[in-house]
């Protein structure tokens, strides 16, 4: 079996060495690496043309969104199978290993690693635990579509399903993984694949991060019950506010939040459950801070999706005559 590993960069001078070291300490060497870099301007090419560990090829396609850089990448790699990840993770020894050992299986076309949070504040900690789901969940890869941190798939299965979408800037491995799965079944599953990256630092990173994965939804039609009921959910305390005004009753006013912050609540106890098994050895008043960020990283995460999801429907509808439909194969 011939393994090309691929991936794409954009200023990861900072990120970049945590895969590199990763990739040369393999206890099964990718035949080649592949790195597609979109125009970096910080030191990323010369730690790419500096690394002499691993078989390493660099193109340059400056201005490139993730999937054209993902399809150059794949395109030119002489691999049977495609190994994907990502720039600043840091893949356990036995990744590449373990995440190909499937297709030993001529009927596997894709196989899904994992990923795992490698957080350095007590914030990132309450992040993971908050938006990443456990290992023992990204079993169901119906419901957790793989993520192209840590992926693998026949370059065969690629080509079919004609690559990564290069129409859309985010969500496109989500639209590949579903291509993927909607032509060749459920994807195998390599739970000690292990990819580890760093969560984002703040809330702004975050509120950027989800507001572009919701605008990624709205432009490719995804998931739309789902935000709706996130907007039914967030509207019930107002009207309920306004109704309690209207007829003078202050007892619906005091109780237009309860339903919100209800549903906050409930939403909130899976998280604080991943996070009373991850935070290990923090002091009480750190344990305290992490899980009250846990409700708090919730509502951004609500409120950036509820802005990033009628951006991305703008844009669809204005595009609506060049619109692929990339549900058909």
């Amino acid at each position: 079996m011939h393994v090309s590993v691929i991936s794409t960069v954009l200023n990861e001078a900072e990120s970049l060495p945590r895969l590199l070291d990763s990739l040369a300490a393999q206890t099964r060497a990718p035949d080649e690496v592949i790195i597609c870099d979109g125009g970096s301007a910080d030191g990323t090419l010369q730690l790419l043309e500096a690394e002499n560990r691993v078989l390493l090829r660099v193109v340059q396609q400056s201005g490139a969104n993730i999937s054209q850089g993902r399809n150059v990448a794949i395109g030119i790699a002489t691999g049977d199978v495609i190994a994907v990840t990502d720039a600043g993770v840091h893949l356990s020894p036995q990744w590449l290993e373990k995440l190909i050992a499937p297709f030993e299986d001529t009927a596997v076309q894709a196989v899904a690693g994992t990923f795992v949070p490698a957080p350095q504040t007590v914030f990132e900690i309450a992040m993971g635990a908050t938006v990443l789901p456990e290992v023992h969940e990204l079993a169901d890869t119906d419901r957790y579509p793989p993520s192209s941190r840590s992926v693998a798939f026949r370059k065969s299965a690629w080509k079919m399903v004609a690559g990564y979408p290069e129409w859309i800037d985010y969500c496109e491995d989500v639209i590949f993984d579903l291509r993927l799965r909607a032509q060749f079944g459920r994807f195998a599953f390599a739970p000690e694949a292990v990819a580890a990256f760093r969560p984002r630092p703040n809330l702004r990173a975050f509120w950027r991060q989800y507001y572009r994965y919701a605008r990624g939804d709205g432009k490719a039609n995804l998931w739309p019950g789902q935000h709706v009921a996130r907007y039914a959910t967030f509207l019930v305390g107002p009207v309920l506010l306004i109704v309690g005004l209207v007829l003078c009753s202050w007892l619906v006013v005091f109780a237009s939040p309860l339903p919100l912050l209800g549903v906050i609540g409930l939403r909130s106890w899976r998280p604080w459950r991943r996070l009373m098994r991850d935070w290990g050895d923090l002091s009480l008043a750190q344990k305290t801070q992490a899980a009250l960020w846990v409700p708090v990283i919730r509502v951004v995460g609500d409120v950036a999706k509820m802005a990033g999801y009628p951006a991305g429907v703008v844009w669809r509808w204005r595009h609506r005559a060049q619109m692929p439909d990339w549900r058909k194969l």
